[in-house]
Formats: structure tokens, C-alpha cells, sequence
């Protein structure tokens, strides 16, 4: 399963790609896409999915079964990176540059020496208005030099850079071969006049290895969770309520746009379903169950101290359920509960996260998905190393455990009663 993980990383070297790639293993595998500026009409039985921004996606079926709650998974689509600005080459004397800015919170020193990719969408003018076409280098055309240790002395020692003069890839000489402009209307198949604007992004394209006990691949923050959920969303049996995919961009820089988990693309998609299926929305959401998937922190070889002593997370160890007193994670009594017993329900392992109480921690996208969408939620992930690197580790068997635990998810349905849930 992790070749398929890998795969599905190389084919989605941006939030764009990544929805694109998800409704390419939706699309075949019978699902239908509904448009939000669009009439949505739905059989029984029927398996839907809708996008916003083209970066987010939600998938559903058992619409019909909306009157018993939805089971919803919620993922993210982007990881931090370089984001290219427009009019971005930089030209002197000797070399022809990239103007970039940072995206999300990435460990600076895992980008410097290491070819790179561009990959993004590009905006395109069109007979009739504006045609967007996404794009992807694949192969290396970029490279961010570090200062050899001869002109820098501190560069082992506690050197801070400067993300506007230390963080800008090389792309040329002072006379590249092709443009920076004529690359990407090459890409997109358009003349460079036609170009109106682009989001574009540079990327790592080493390719994903397992190795021993675990795998290494650029993005598996939150690409892993992404593919696990999607994974056993498609192969999950039905269950009485309806069940719901959802992959949310821009969760790196907060989540709050049209496209991110504080948006409401999961309030209208929910909202629509009951009204198609004439369900009551508000009685749908009190049964329902959401489980927020993005990836936490192992336990770090060299620095063991930085865990948490009771709660110390292993690669290969299961499902990892992540707490937190300021409810950065949702995870409470009950919904980790309830999480728990599916967990053992589908025979996988799980383990209990939380943050040294002097080390705050970031957040994810389940408490924002809640102030637009109620639910009884809880946070899950997988361990990994070097969280926000541009490659990462994890354990090689934990891929699996989250696409049972998820499957087996996929199949209950919760009801809230006067002194708990059940579990069905």
C-alpha cells in the first residue's frame, strides 16, 4: 500500500494536484461530480463529490441516509513550501532568480541543495473568459545554493536566515536557455501573452522510498492522511448514516479562506444533501461524527525529551490520538471513546498524544471545521520525524493501520443518547 501512497504524493505536488488526483480515484471509481453553481440531483445509492477552488474537495454517498448522521473524515491538501510570486525573475549580472515568499511553516534547511520542482495552476486567457490549467515541472528546474562554510561560519552554529535573500532559487544564468515566462506557457500549452496570472509553487520531486521499517516522501504531512482516508472511504461497506470524505486546503497558514476548513464548503454541502434528500440538517449534525486526520509527532531519536513522558509516540505504533487542553485538538472524553473502541473493533493499535505542557504545539483543521459545522469530533494521526521537512518519515505499517481504523469508521454510524453514544 505505501507504493500506492507514493504514487499518489508524485501526482500531487501542490493542493491542486492533490484534489485533482483524488477525484481522478473518485471519478473511477463511479463517483460523480456535482458543481456548487449548479442544480444537485441525486439517485439512491448514488456517489458524489463536489470541489471548491479546485484544491478542495468533498466526497459523499448514502445521501439518502443523512437522517441518521453523517460520517465524515477531514483531511488537508497542502504542505508548506515556496510559493513563486508573480513577475518573479530576478536577473543580474550572473544569474536569473525566483522572487518566492513562504508558505505555511517549513524547516528552511531541508529546501537549501536539493533540486526542485515548479509545479501550480496557471490562469489562461480564453475566447470566452479564463481557462485555468494545472501544471507540473516534474523534474528538477530549480535549486536554493546554501553559502559555502568558508563565507558563512555559522551556518552550524545557530545561523538564522532570512527568507527574502536565503530562500530564493536559482533558476538560470543571466540568459537561461528557455524564460522563467516561456516555461510555464509552454507547460500550459498557451503563448506567453496569454498568461493572466498563476498560482505556482516550488516543490521536492524525490520520489518516496520504504526503507527498513519506514518510509520517507515529501508531504506525507498531510498527504498521508489524505490518501489512508480517501482509501477507505471508496473501499468502506455502507452504514446507516451517510458517509462523507472531506480534503480541505490551506490548512498550513490557518484554514481561513473559501477553500479551508473555516470556509463553508462543508456547512453547504452538508446542508444541501438534507435538502435534496429532504433530511432535517440540524438533527443530521447531532448524530454525527467527525474524525479531523493530519499527521503528529514520533518520538525524536536524538531528542526524546521533547515528548511528552506518558505520552510518547512510536512510529508503527497505530492510530495516534492527539489531546489538547486548549482544544487545538478536539479530541475529548467521549469522541476519543468512541474512537478507541472502533480502533479495536478493527483490531488496530492505537496511541495517546499530547504536547509537553511547556512546548505549545500547532493546531489542525478539526476545531476550525467546528465553528462552521458542530460535530462531535476527534483528532488522529500518524507518527512521524521531521513534521514540516521537505521529506519526512514515518512507519512503514501505520499506512495500513489508519486505512482500517478508517475503514472500520466508515461503516459505524453514532447516536447521541441522554448519557453517551452508541455505536453501530
Amino acid at each position: 500500500m505505501n507504493k500506492t501512497l507514493f504514487e499518489y504524493i508524485k501526482r500531487s505536488p501542490t493542493a491542486y494536484h492533490a484534489c485533482e488526483s483524488a477525484a481522478k480515484i473518485l471519478l473511477g471509481a463511479g463517483y460523480t461530480e456535482l458543481y456548487e453553481g449548479g442544480e444537485w440531483s441525486m439517485s439512491e445509492g448514488g456517489k458524489y463529490f463536489v470541489r471548491r477552488n479546485g484544491s478542495s474537495l468533498i466526497a459523499f454517498r448514502g445521501a439518502e441516509r443523512c437522517k441518521n448522521g453523517f460520517m465524515i473524515t477531514a483531511s488537508h491538501s497542502d504542505s508548506p513550501c515556496l510559493k513563486i510570486k508573480d513577475n518573479a525573475a530576478l536577473t543580474d549580472a550572473s544569474y536569473t532568480r525566483l522572487s518566492c515568499e513562504v508558505y505555511g511553516g517549513p524547516i528552511y534547511s531541508t529546501w537549501l541543495d536539493r533540486p526542485l520542482a515548479i509545479a501550480g495552476r496557471v490562469s489562461v486567457a480564453a475566447e470566452d473568459g479564463v481557462e485555468v490549467k494545472l501544471v507540473d515541472t516534474k523534474t528538477p528546474c530549480v535549486i536554493i545554493p546554501n553559502v559555502a562554510i568558508h563565507m558563512n561560519r555559522e551556518v552550524n552554529t545557530g545561523f538564522k536566515f532570512n527568507a527574502a535573500v536565503d530562500l530564493i532559487p536559482l533558476y538560470g544564468d543571466n540568459s537561461p536557455e528557455k524564460s522563467f515566462s516561456q516555461m510555464i506557457a509552454d507547460l500550459a500549452g498557451a503563448e506567453v501573452e496569454d498568461i493572466l496570472a498563476y498560482d505556482l509553487y516550488v516543490y521536492n520531486c524525490q520520489e518516496g522510498v520504504e526503507w527498513g521499517s519506514f518510509i520517507s516522501a515529501p508531504r506525507l504531512d498531510d498527504l498521508q492522511c489524505a490518501f489512508t482516508s480517501l482509501t477507505a472511504f471508496i473501499s468502506a461497506k455502507d452504514s446507516e448514516a451517510a458517509q462523507v470524505y472531506a480534503l480541505f486546503d490551506n490548512e498550513e497558514v490557518g484554514s481561513s479562506t473559501k477553500q479551508g476548513a473555516a470556509s463553508t464548503l462543508l456547512y453547504d454541502t452538508l446542508e444541501r444533501i438534507c435538502e435534496a434528500t429532504g433530511g432535517n440538517y440540524r438533527r443530521a449534525i447531532a448524530n454525527s461524527f467527525m474524525v479531523s486526520c493530519d499527521n503528529a509527532h514520533a518520538v525524536h531519536p536524538n531528542h526524546p525529551e521533547y515528548a511528552d513522558k506518558n505520552h510518547t509516540v512510536k512510529m508503527n505504533g497505530g492510530v495516534v490520538i492527539k489531546y489538547n487542553a486548549k482544544q487545538k485538538y478536539t479530541s475529548d472524553g467521549v469522541s476519543a471513546a468512541v474512537f478507541k473502541l472502533i480502533c479495536e473493533i478493527a483490531n488496530v493499535p492505537y496511541q495517546c498524544y499530547c504536547n509537553r505542557a511547556d512546548m505549545p504545539g500547532g493546531s489542525t483543521l478539526g476545531s476550525i471545521a467546528n465553528t462552521k459545522v458542530s460535530v462531535k469530533t476527534v483528532d488522529i494521526g500518524l507518527a512521524q520525524l521531521a513534521m514540516h521537512s521537505s521529506y519526512e518519515t514515518a512507519g512503514a505499517k501505520d499506512t495500513d493501520h489508519m486505512i482500517r481504523a478508517l475503514t472500520k469508521f466508515y461503516e459505524c454510524a453514532i447516536t447521541e443518547t441522554p448519557n453517551g453514544v452508541t455505536i453501530k
